[in-house]
């Protein structure tokens, strides 16, 4: 769901850190973050509880372009043992409430893509339904609005959300046009929002600002990242007033039944990785592996391929003084009289 950037951490020190991570590891690593995020490993579970979302305020809505007709794509046929994987997850979905029984005019069909892991993924063809979506206009976050609100902190936790898919109730008038029909010939309705819609990403990110608007001075999100800063406050330290605000940012999230994932959190940090750059007290630094990777590009061979590359390098503008004077010179050289 997600349209994030993708984290400026390097691949490996990703894997190697969410690999460690564990409630074990926080206790072992003496983070202070930890008995305090015990008292709220509910907002940390093993597993999305299945049940219906509370209502935060926020739900999915479906605006269609005027003269809009009804969104059908047809059924087709799948081996036995697809229908009965497709009808075993459609059940679960029922039993947990995300779904019901529907004799909706719409229906988009269901069938399964190969993971790249291996195994099977459900998806439903939602492909006219988003045709005839308008597009969402809330804005998403601005990166240098998020990071010009972390300056003159010195300690920082970066929390993963949970995927939005079925955390976010659907508007009543438009659960009749999520109808997805199954290959053993039933029609449902998603009562929650579930994967493949169109605005998914707008709608959940316009949640998750919703319910964290109290604590936005030193808890900003983008999408389903949230980063808490803090500085020391009067007699209280730096680490003090971190712990209260996460605190803050638990309760907040167990109210509205927010779920995070352990492994992908950083907690109590120097510095942090946001939004494809890394952030502390010193400021904002370019990512070393993004900055390795522009270097080791092979040498460009055609106008398409230097075009490629100076995409690339543009990353390091913000990073670089006079980026703009340096690179000029191979700018230049896709202009249509360059010799």
């Amino acid at each position: 769901m997600s349209s994030r950037p993708k984290s400026a951490e390097p691949k490996p020190a990703r894997e190697e850190r969410f690999a460690a991570q564990s409630w074990e590891s926080l206790k072992a690593s003496g983070n202070p973050i930890f008995e305090t995020a015990r008292e709220f490993a509910d907002v940390f579970p093993y597993k999305i509880p299945a049940e219906l979302p509370a209502d935060r305020g926020v739900r999915h809505e479906i605006d269609r372009a005027p003269g809009s007709k009804y969104c059908v794509t047809r059924q087709w046929p799948l081996p036995r043992d697809r229908v009965k994987a497709i009808d075993d997850v459609i059940e679960g979905r029922r039993q947990a409430g995300y779904v019901r029984e529907s004799i909706s005019p719409h229906s988009s069909s269901t069938f399964y893509v190969k993971k790249a892991t291996g195994g099977w993924r459900i998806v439903y063809a939602f492909n006219k339904l988003s045709d005839a979506t308008i597009p969402a206009q809330t804005p998403a976050p601005r990166k240098d609005m998020v990071l010009d609100s972390m300056s003159g902190s010195v300690i920082y936790s970066a929390i993963d959300l949970t995927d939005g898919f079925y955390q976010i109730l659907m508007r009543e008038s438009d659960i009749p046009l999520t109808a997805v029909s199954t290959p053993s010939g039933m029609l449902w309705e998603w009562l929650v929002m579930p994967q493949g819609l169109k605005n998914a990403p707008a709608t959940f990110n316009r949640m998750v600002s919703h319910v964290l608007r109290p604590l936005r001075d030193f808890a900003p999100s983008y999408f389903d990242d949230i980063f808490v800063h803090s500085r020391a406050e009067g007699d209280l330290s730096a680490v003090e007033v971190h712990v209260r605000h996460l605190r803050q940012v638990f309760q907040v999230m167990r109210e509205n039944k927010l779920y995070a994932n352990l492994k992908k959190c950083v907690f109590c940090a120097p510095e942090i990785p946001v939004l494809g750059c890394y952030v502390s007290k010193n400021g904002v630094r370019a990512d070393l592996e993004k900055i390795s990777s522009i270097c080791s590009c092979p040498t460009p061979t055609s106008p398409t391929e230097l075009r490629q590359w100076l995409g690339l390098a543009n990353y390091l503008h913000k990073y670089t003084k006079d980026c703009a004077g340096l690179i000029q010179p191979l700018s230049s050289l896709l202009k249509k009289d360059a010799t």
